[in-house]
């Protein structure tokens, strides 16, 4: 068997030159493993929020529909890579063969049940299959092959968790990790699209960071995720808000936090022209986080400059070292999340 490049460049058809991820065609063709390579045999994918929701806008919430515009997408492309959001998503799977410059060298073994940690948009996917569609959770179960490249991160399914729950939360965990690293004790910390799967973990870490001198606002447009914010208590206010409102955005939170503003917000929002309510909302010198992939950072910096506003802006880095196990032990240790997500997403 041929070694290919760690990164997966070998894979790459068009064009040339170029990572996986940004490429518009990879190789999907399962028949010939390199041996620095590891075959998935794939069950589930969970899209990306804004790409699921993109596609079912598209399909007009059609179900035969979405299943077309999937199916279409990995044909064209090789991967599942939204061509729209630019976003991928994440799948399970079990190990069905490793290449032998890799055996022996990682911690897996042909049979392991796992999620890979790295993007639907870079990975190799070949849909044999679709057998379901589940709009509410963004997830599809398939029946599949795909491949993770040497450098591809995962992580092994834990065994007190469902793999569908283990999936949902793990196709955030870089969000909650980061959010551990921005917020400090007696912050403002504001998270927009807070009642949803990213936006609760979350709040569970910046309220347990700002300590009792601190303040975390959960602000989302649903009331139904409204009151699952109140259910789980991860917030100090939980508010409903428009984030494509900008005006709204600043005057809500300049009332909240008595003209001081916030020193991090962070948005999780699934849907586009959020930036500059988001930036509206921050303190000079404070910090954005975009986790959201629905996000113009073309608008974010042109609309910062554009008002006035010195903020660091950060994009949503889905890796963090670390951030699988801090995610899944968000729901070992916090029974009102775990019963919650059991709810939603299994």
């Amino acid at each position: 068997m041929k070694t290919g490049n760690k990164y997966g460049t070998h894979r790459v058809i068009e064009p040339h030159g170029v990572l996986p991820q940004p490429a518009t065609k990879v190789d999907n063709n399962m028949s010939q493993l390199f041996n620095n390579e590891i075959l998935i045999d794939v069950d589930v994918l969970n899209i990306d929020s804004a790409s699921f929701t993109q596609i079912k806008e598209q399909a007009q919430g059609d179900t035969n529909e979405i299943k077309n515009i999937i199916l279409d997408i990995v044909a064209k492309q090789g991967k599942m890579k939204n061509p729209v959001t630019g976003s991928g998503g994440m799948l399970i799977g079990s190990i069905e063969r490793i290449g032998e410059a890799l055996k022996g060298k990682i911690d897996l073994e042909e049979g392991d049940r796992i999620a890979t940690l790295v993007s639907l948009s870079l990975t190799p996917l070949h849909i044999e299959e679709i057998i379901d569609i589940k709009p509410e959770i963004d997830q599809v179960k398939i029946k599949g092959k795909a491949i993770l490249f040497e450098s591809g991160i995962y992580a092994k399914l834990p065994n007190d968790l469902s793999e569908t729950l283990s999936l949902a939360v793990l196709d955030v965990c870089g969000a909650p990790a980061q959010t551990e690293r921005l917020v400090k004790k007696g912050d403002t910390v504001v998270v927009l699209g807070a009642g949803g799967k990213s936006g609760i973990l979350c709040c569970a870490v910046a309220k347990e960071m700002v300590g009792e001198n601190g303040m975390v606002i959960g602000a989302d447009y649903s009331d139904e995720n409204i009151e699952r914010l109140k259910q789980v208590g991860v917030c100090h206010e939980a508010i409903k808000l428009n984030a494509t409102d900008a005006l709204q955005c600043y005057d809500t939170i300049n009332d909240l936090s008595k003209g001081q503003m916030a020193d991090v917000v962070i948005n999780n929002v699934n849907i586009p022209n959020t930036e500059m309510g988001t930036i509206l909302m921050c303190k000079d010198r404070g910090t954005v986080y975009f986790f959201s992939m629905a996000t113009s950072f073309t608008k974010a910096a042109l609309g910062a400059e554009g008002v006035g506003k010195d903020v660091d802006m950060l994009i949503g880095n889905g890796y963090a070292i670390g951030h699988a196990d801090m995610a899944i032990d968000i729901l070992r240790k916090n029974d009102k999340i775990r019963k919650l997500y059991e709810e939603l997403y299994t």
